[in-house]
């Protein structure tokens, strides 16, 4: 029954990993779009970034649920940075 546990455990490990690793991805090239799109000076903006350093750092000691929406949010805050808000 325990290895059943460890197993499914690990499976759902690798599949949050695999998100948090996608949704940073994104999330930065995001970022880097604001950015050449003049953007960079907005609170929006430096609230995106300070997110997503926290998320990779939620990503360094394989917290990644907390990766998952850590990116999540950081991608809200390059939208509306986009918006001008």
């Amino acid at each position: 029954m325990l290895a059943l546990v460890a197993a499914l455990s690990a499976c759902s490990t690798t599949g949050n990993r695999e998100r948090c690793g996608r949704l940073l991805d994104a999330a930065w090239e995001d970022l880097d779009l604001a950015k050449a799109q003049g953007f960079a000076g907005s609170v929006s903006y430096s609230k995106a970034l300070g997110l997503l350093t926290r998320a990779k750092a939620n990503q360094a000691v394989e917290d990644f649920a907390e990766c998952e929406d850590t990116a999540s949010r950081a991608r809200f805050f390059i939208a509306e940075s986009r918006k001008g808000r």
